[in-house]
């Protein structure tokens, strides 16, 4: 019998109160992801990826509204929780690698302080203790003369250093379950390609459940297992890694793709593909297809229908109304408005 999965997320919807109205960050987001896995999200900035990530950790500014049938965890419902064994639950089975670590770090203590909290808030031990197990973690995850760096503060490290510390202060207490939510992307491209490299063998070493927040399609093929493409605060395409980027149904995926330089057929200096036009208001009531306005293949039914994101071969997931091969032949086309 087939175990169940390690994280369930059944219609995640996050709204936000503002000025002008509420808007939908993310609608009816889905996905089940078994222990062990990589998933990763991709999609351009304001699409709700980091939403989803703050959503699932209950860390949502105080405006956001959050709803969801269930929310799943190591088989515990994250919705059921009360705040005391949320905040245990915390850093302890699941933890969050932050954005930008400059800001996640407290600049007024050391990072022997902060990585010494962190232990002691979940684990009954020394302060002693808590700082070997910190130099450890540090050495671990690749920072030299780790007993040296505990005495340092953020400030005092580089970029690639600070996001190393994050993620020590996040394997302390040994969670299972990761949420990545774009770790490389205040990195200049060396460093990043070692944080890839560092968070992809502590995953498999460690057996790490991981969601990892990206907007490069080159980082999901190297590191996931699963790609789920969002855009307009919905996920357009999903399955695995694989199926999805070689053969990409919805039409955002593909534009993103070819939006990629493909090592030895893209000949120097040609022009990439682009994607016309913007991202959709959030705010305020919403039909049809978020992708209407940008796509070549737009038909009167994408603007009025509402598009699920349906099932096609091998657990392929497309939020479209036609197959690739439709919009290819220009079936669609022959129906499109300006």
């Amino acid at each position: 019998m087939a175990s169940s999965p390690y994280v369930i997320v059944d219609e995640l919807t996050i709204d936000i109160r503002t000025a002008n109205g509420v808007l939908h960050a993310v609608s009816n987001v889905s996905f089940e992801l078994p222990q062990g896995e990589v998933l990763c999200i991709v999609g351009e900035s304001g699409s709700g990826k980091s939403m989803t990530a703050l959503g699932l950790m209950g860390l949502l500014p105080g405006m956001a509204t959050r709803k969801a049938k269930r929310l799943v965890v190591e088989g515990r419902n994250l919705l059921a929780m009360s705040p005391l064994e949320k905040s245990d639950f915390l850093g302890n089975r699941m933890a969050m690698i932050f954005q930008e670590p400059m800001t996640s770090l407290n600049p007024c203590f050391t990072i022997g302080n902060q990585m010494v909290e962190t232990i002691r808030r979940h684990r009954n031990i020394s302060a002693r203790d808590a700082l070997t197990q910190a130099s450890k973690w540090l050495e671990k995850v690749g920072i030299p003369s780790s007993a040296g760096r505990l005495d340092q503060y953020p400030h005092q490290l580089s970029g690639g250093l600070r996001q190393r510390v994050m993620i020590a202060m996040m394997l302390m207490c040994e969670p299972k379950l990761i949420i990545a939510d774009e770790p490389t992307t205040a990195l200049d491209v060396t460093v990043q390609a070692q944080i890839l490299q560092l968070l992809s063998a502590l995953q498999r070493e460690l057996g790490l459940t991981m969601i990892f927040i990206t907007h490069d399609l080159g980082v999901v093929s190297r590191i996931a297992d699963r790609v789920a493409v969002m855009y307009a605060g919905q996920f357009v395409e999903y399955g695995a890694t694989r199926e999805v980027l070689k053969s990409a149904q919805h039409p955002y995926t593909r534009g993103l793709l070819k939006c990629l330089p493909v090592p030895g057929r893209s000949a120097r200096g040609a022009h990439l593909g682009t994607i016309p036009g913007s991202v959709p208001s959030l705010t305020g009531d919403m039909s049809g297809c978020g992708f209407a306005n940008r796509c070549e293949y737009v038909a009167p039914d994408c603007l009025t229908s509402t598009v699920p994101l349906a099932d096609r071969e091998n657990e392929h997931r497309v939020r479209c109304l036609f197959r690739p091969e439709e919009l290819i032949s220009g079936r669609t086309a022959a129906g499109a408005t300006p």
